[in-house]
């Protein structure tokens, strides 16, 4: 089969590597119509090489038709649509018994310390063959898939694999009151949605931050307020505060992460410690990494006192400084990791109808095929031609 392989730092290709067979008995294999670019797959792109080896697939958010089935597998049949949620979770463990299928506690990456395995991403979580491909062996066959319907295209229903479950989570972690207010930093895929999903909650106002015009466009017809992330901090924190009687908004999501704009001390660490040998680079991003962390920073200036900050990007430094005084003070109430898909996934599927309130069916901003990986990897990493959210076609 074709699929997308991790070569090196800014090299990917799309490489014939062997076909996903049934290795256990639960196991299905899909053969994949639509698989997304996810913002997390340009950390791969750019700084976690070390934790990957050349040759790895790629991808996490895909959906297709079940082509095979093992023995044990009674909940689908060949033919049957699915989505393959990012987590690789059992949702029979203490941990998916919670509703924490991150955690889950029959893939956890013990080797790490890690949380659940995850497909198409690095040895801190499984090194499990992606979605970024014509097929894909699924685990968990019986439990794991989410069975959609035949009819709609697949645009409405792909987003469940990660962009909708993040964003919901983002949103619930940060605990809008009705009416309330809230910050999203950063309109990628995850923001944008996290700022349609708090409307359509009943937040009273959603202000959006990003640095890239067409991004602030695409979210201000969406009902949000946009500002320019290149705007002094001061005046950033001034323009907030006009809107909320002075105190900040309740909420703050940063759906930025480790990508934020500044400390250039930490992005020259970054990038150095990606170009260093894998057995020397590891323990360094173990046990010493650092973030870039303005748009953290940025959060819990902006958000009141008492407020909540929720945390959707995602971090990887170690030894990240963090204003624990400030933090304090302030009585921030912080939320944040992995989204937990299946947990969410009762709330947002009755929501992809033809009235599609989230914007789901018009969400992408582009279509390619899976032999353009590459070029819209490139694309995405460099913000070009209002790039938010592509979809491969194998």
């Amino acid at each position: 089969m074709r699929a997308l392989t991790w070569q090196g730092r800014r090299d990917v290709r799309v490489e014939t590597v062997p076909d996903p067979r049934i290795e256990k008995p639960d196991d299905i294999v899909v053969r994949i119509t639509t698989t997304g670019l996810c913002g997390s797959d340009l950390h791969l792109y750019e700084l976690f090489g070390p934790f990957i080896d050349p040759g790895d697939i790629l991808g996490h958010e895909p959906m297709g038709i079940v082509e095979e089935v093992g023995p044990e597998v009674t909940a689908l049949a060949p033919g049957d649509r699915v989505v393959i949620p990012f987590n690789v979770s059992c949702r029979d463990c203490h941990m998916c018994n919670q509703g924490l299928h991150s955690q889950c506690e029959t893939t956890q990456v013990r080797e790490y310390d890690s949380g659940a395995s995850l497909f198409g991403y690095t040895k801190l979580y499984g090194q499990v063959p992606g979605g970024q491909a014509e097929f894909l062996r699924v685990p968990f066959g019986n439990r794991l898939p989410i069975k959609v319907p035949e009819g709609p295209a697949d645009d409405r229903y792909v987003y469940l694999s990660d962009v909708l479950p993040t964003a919901w989570q983002a949103v619930e972690y940060a605990a809008i009151p009705p009416g309330g207010s809230v910050t999203v930093l950063g309109l990628g895929p995850i923001g944008d949605m996290a700022t349609r999903i708090a409307r359509h909650r009943g937040a009273g106002l959603v202000i959006g931050v990003d640095l890239v015009k067409e991004r602030l466009t695409r979210a201000s017809a969406h009902g949000v307020t946009c500002f320019d992330a290149r705007m002094d901090g001061k005046d950033l924190l001034a323009a907030v505060r006009d809107l909320t009687d002075g105190r900040g908004t309740d909420a703050v999501i940063d759906a930025v992460g480790m990508e934020a704009h500044g400390a250039p001390f930490a992005k020259a660490a970054q990038w150095v410690t990606s170009l260093l040998p894998d057995a020397v680079a590891q323990p360094m991003m173990e046990k010493a990494g650092i973030d870039r962390l303005a748009a953290l920073y940025t959060g819990i200036e902006l958000v009141r006192r008492g407020g909540t900050l929720s945390v959707s990007g995602v971090y990887g430094g170690a030894l990240s400084p963090m204003p624990l005084l400030t933090m304090f003070d302030k009585q921030i109430q912080m939320r944040m990791g992995q989204a937990n898909v299946w947990r969410w996934v009762d709330d947002i599927l009755p929501l992809l109808t033809d009235e599609d309130p989230l914007g789901v069916d018009t969400f992408k901003t582009h279509s390619m095929p899976l032999e353009d990986a590459p070029k819209a990897y490139a694309m995405f990493q460099a913000k070009e031609d209002g790039m938010v959210k592509t979809l491969l076609k194998p």
